[in-house]
């Protein structure tokens, strides 16, 4: 587990609360922040601990930049709402606008970085195409060697994932939010066809309203409600470096190593395209639906069968409200990391930056991240079952458009003006 992740206090489950949401993480707290801040009682259930899982474990970056052009107005929105909590939540969330750079490391991926851009720009994106003596004076000399050119958004930037989930719900508090951990949601209390209140493993709660923000545990819960969510779990490998002095402030993504640098002074470092793709059950259950995707981001996951498959082929897809949960046996998911996929990415980094070459690695992790066919979340109400929303599904993209999400989803629940047009994000269009 991700050792340095802050803490924050449990409430008591009450009686009753307006709104209820089922995950604690930075989806399910900026949600909670904005209904509180609105007045609106809700009351947020985690399983586990607030952001130990992926919110914890992510490269910490907040980027317009190389989003579907369907995220890009809440990828923008999401950047001035950082600003606005930066200084407003009286904790230092470690938000900073230091920019991100993709590397094109041949003329195709300049091409396809230029096409992006033409498109991205009305939607206003602020990025540029740089290459020769543009790009020498944003990159330490010698770093971009072999290079065609890179896109960059000085814009962007990047905060701690480590403490943000933790600074937003203790905020989510002082505006009456409820947060109580440690306690599994094993269902939704039903009738007249819509929710009346949610079965956790201390008690029932009734609510008019709850927000299913369980990231890759979603698919399993919806799975007993009889819906279908397809969602498929990939694992991300991360180390962090000793603090280095000096070094690049911005966050830069390759195709065989990433890197941002963090609030102490070390570095976060992954690779871009090295994520583990488990083969299980839901595999197939939606292979009709990621195969599209598969077929044009072969090379940006791999696939692995392992034990992961009989564990959740055992795992029951059917429970009784007052029998032991799936979500009890497992309180945080905590995949071992890929020693070898962070070797490549150190040694192509090194390679790429000499400044890197003294890096002292201090630990490294692995994160779950809950992926879509489109690679697009859903946001927004259940038709077919009123009361239930879900904001699921972020597809590694989740934690630097927290806020934004946050907002949009306390906007549909109460009837305002939706932050963004939310059509894009529905849950129908799966």
């Amino acid at each position: 587990m991700y050792p340095q992740i802050e803490q924050v206090a449990s409430n008591r489950l009450p009686e009753s609360t307006e709104v209820a949401i089922i995950g604690g993480g930075i989806i399910g707290v900026s949600t909670a922040y904005w209904l509180a801040r609105r007045g609106i009682a809700v009351t947020l259930l985690e399983k586990g601990l607030i952001g130990a899982e992926q919110s914890s474990r992510n490269w910490g970056w907040c980027r317009s930049m190389g989003r579907d052009l369907a995220e890009i107005p809440l990828a923008l929105a999401s950047l001035r709402l950082w600003d606005s909590w930066q200084t407003q939540l009286g904790e230092d969330l470690g938000f900073r606008r230091s920019g991100v750079l993709y590397a094109c490391e041949n003329p195709q991926q300049l091409q396809q970085q230029a096409h992006w851009l033409q498109a991205a720009s009305a939607h206003g994106v602020q990025a540029r195409l740089l290459e020769g003596s543009e790009l020498l004076r944003v990159m330490p000399e010698g770093a971009a060697a072999g290079w065609s050119g890179a896109l960059h958004t000085p814009s962007d930037g990047r905060a701690e994932p480590h403490r943000a989930s933790a600074v937003i719900a203790r905020a989510a508090q002082r505006l009456g939010a409820r947060l109580v951990t440690g306690c599994a949601v094993r269902g939704l209390d039903i009738a007249a066809g819509r929710v009346r209140g949610l079965y956790s493993e201390h008690g029932r709660l009734r609510c008019n309203s709850v927000v299913l923000a369980g990231g890759a545990w979603s698919t399993l819960f919806c799975a007993n409600l009889g819906l279908r969510l397809p969602q498929l779990k990939v694992v991300a490998s991360v180390l962090r470096t000793a603090p280095m002095a000096g070094g690049p402030e911005l966050a830069v993504g390759a195709g065989r190593y990433a890197f941002r640098k963090r609030a102490d002074g070390g570095y976060t470092i992954a690779q871009r395209n090295g994520n583990l793709a488990p083969i299980t059950p839901d595999s197939f259950r939606y292979l009709g639906d990621f195969l599209p995707a598969l077929s044009k981001q072969f090379r940006e996951v791999r696939l692995r069968l392992d034990g992961r498959f009989i564990e959740e082929l055992r795992q029951p897809r059917r429970w009784a409200m007052d029998a032991e949960s799936p979500f009890e046996r497992c309180r945080v998911l905590d995949p071992r990391p890929s020693a070898a996929i962070l070797a490549e990415a150190r040694d192509a980094l090194t390679a790429a930056f000499p400044f890197f070459r003294q890096m002292r690695v201090e630990q490294s992790w692995a994160g779950v991240m809950d992926v879509t066919p489109d690679a697009i979340p859903v946001i927004g109400p259940v038709q077919k079952l009123p009361g239930l929303f879900l904001s699921t599904g972020y597809s590694g993209h989740g934690f630097g458009i927290a806020p934004g999400a946050g907002h949009l989803l306390a906007d549909l629940i109460d009837g305002s003006t939706p932050l963004v047009d939310p059509r894009p994000f529905a849950y129908a269009r799966l």
